[in-house]
């Protein structure tokens, strides 16, 4: 029996496939296109998500094939320069076609052993108490312990297992595409000026070799946008709101999207979970949708491995949509605010102008600014210390280097700045370091292994106490000459 069978192939269920891996974890991605897609809906990665590419050592793979921009002028595209402060390591976005972003991940699942079936469509599943029945297209089936859906916002797993979708529909429509076009790039510059005066939500980027990447308002909301647009209506729209068509030709690809706003009832059921657009639907307004997706996988990785490995406490694997419904949430009250924003009406671009004023109060920016890059998210896990719940930055250790490079095996991690404590009994689950960072002002940290923090301080008993509650119970007769390991602060 395989562990885990993860429908769709795109970057959250190959991120979330390579994940269960680092834990020995079984998995088989089915994916329904034979080949990946040309679409490019995604541009780059944000802050958080670049945190986790570091924490994995893929990140040198990305910065050799993305450019870095400051980070600002995010919300509803109202230019502003990045806060000073904000609380990462990487304070830029990694500009990154999509297409770049799911080669690196599939070549990053391959080595560790992921098996990829592409034009393998999921049309059926049924589960029991021991594990998930999956029944794909070409009449074949495969069982598992556990199926995770992530094929997207038309997801077939969450259609079978009846889990609401509630939100709201699509109220516009947008054409996005690639394609040459026939006049002077400065000409397309000046009139692309002209008409973001009052229409942002149109534009034409260029790419190199005369092609541009096109972005203009559909004339209305298809019935179903998964046919493709046709470059007649790219140039018919075009000459609605520029007075030109840009004699665009030889498109590459063409698309359309909408701006719905949908989020799953619930991300698990039995034996079978959500995760990226499968989950929640939003429109693309800060560019955060493939990063939710990712970090949706980065959550629940380590939690599902557990389970499959029989060590996951009580309530672990449920934590998974305690914790990521809400940041969805907010994803989808955010981007929905910013389409209203975007709006060419009197009332959103005077709203956007008093927007556009608060954002000068630095406190303001960096507020959405870390909604956007997702820095700012932290987890309920109760009343503590203020890093509790929150994710922890990259900090330079005296010893051992940066911290995330301590973190690629995907494990936990104590960071014991008094070498007093231990992490006997949870040796194989919890790696120990004992060193020290001018940049950490509290004794020690716990860290789960998808780092965010979930302990603070220097109490051996409180210590023991927290790490059944993400750890499991402890392996008796570990000895605790496994707990500490390399230098203690000098």
């Amino acid at each position: 029996m395989i562990d885990v069978v993860i429908a769709g192939g795109g970057p959250t269920g190959l991120m979330l496939a390579a994940e269960l891996r680092l834990h020995g974890v079984r998995v088989l991605v089915v994916e329904k296109d034979s080949e990946p897609t040309p679409f490019v809906r995604s541009l780059g990665l944000h802050a958080r998500s670049i945190e986790v590419m570091d924490q994995r050592g893929l990140l040198e793979r990305f910065l050799a094939l993305g450019q870095q921009h400051p980070v600002g002028g995010f919300f509803a595209a109202i230019p502003k320069p990045s806060p000073g402060g904000l609380d990462t390591a990487h304070a830029y976005v990694l500009g990154i076609p999509q297409t770049t972003t799911d080669r690196l991940l599939a070549e990053h699942a391959g080595e560790v052993g992921v098996e990829i079936r592409r034009g393998c469509e999921l049309v059926g599943l049924s589960q029991d108490e021991h594990g998930v029945t999956v029944e794909l297209a070409d009449g074949t089936w495969a069982r598992s312990r556990y199926l995770v859906g992530c094929d997207g916002g038309r997801s077939t797993v969450r259609k079978l297992l009846g889990v609401g979708f509630p939100g709201e529909p699509s109220q516009v429509e947008s054409l996005l595409g690639e394609m040459e076009v026939g006049v002077a790039p400065q000409t397309v510059a000046d009139v692309v000026a002209e008409v973001r005066r009052t229409h942002l939500r149109f534009g034409l980027g260029p790419l190199g070799d005369g092609v541009y990447r096109v972005l203009v308002p559909a004339e209305g909301v298809a019935e179903d946008r998964s046919v493709p647009p046709t470059i007649e209506e790219f140039k018919t729209q075009l000459r609605v709101y520029a007075g030109t068509d840009f004699g665009v030709h030889s498109p590459r690809w063409l698309s359309r999207f909408g701006d719905a706003t949908r989020l799953a009832e619930r991300y698990r059921t039995g034996r079978v979970l959500l995760a990226g657009d499968a989950a929640h639907v939003h429109p693309p307004t800060g560019g955060q949708g493939l990063n939710l997706g990712i970090q949706d996988a980065f959550n629940l990785g380590w939690k599902l491995a557990a389970e499959v490995n029989g060590w996951a406490p009580e309530g672990l694997l449920d934590s998974y949509h305690a914790e990521r419904h809400p940041v969805a949430a907010d994803v989808l009250t955010n981007t929905r605010a910013q389409m209203v924003l975007l709006s060419p009406e009197p009332g959103p671009r005077a709203v956007r102008h008093l927007m556009s004023e608060l954002l000068d109060f630095e406190e303001v920016n960096r507020f959405l600014i870390e909604k956007i890059t997702a820095i700012g998210v932290r987890y309920d896990l109760g009343a503590g210390h203020q890093l509790l719940g929150r994710h922890l930055r990259d900090v330079r250790l005296k010893h051992n280097g940066r911290l995330y490079e301590l973190m690629r095996g995907g494990r936990g991690l104590l960071l014991d700045q008094t070498g007093r404590l231990s992490v006997a009994g949870w040796a194989d689950r919890v790696d120990h370091i004992v060193d020290v960072s001018d940049e950490l002002a509290v004794p020690a940290v716990l860290l789960r292994p998808d780092g965010h923090v979930a302990w603070v301080g220097d109490d051996q008993a409180d210590l023991r106490g927290t790490l059944p509650r993400w750890f499991g119970a402890p392996v008796q007769g570990d000895p605790s000459a496994l707990g500490a390991v390399d230098q203690l602060p000098g």
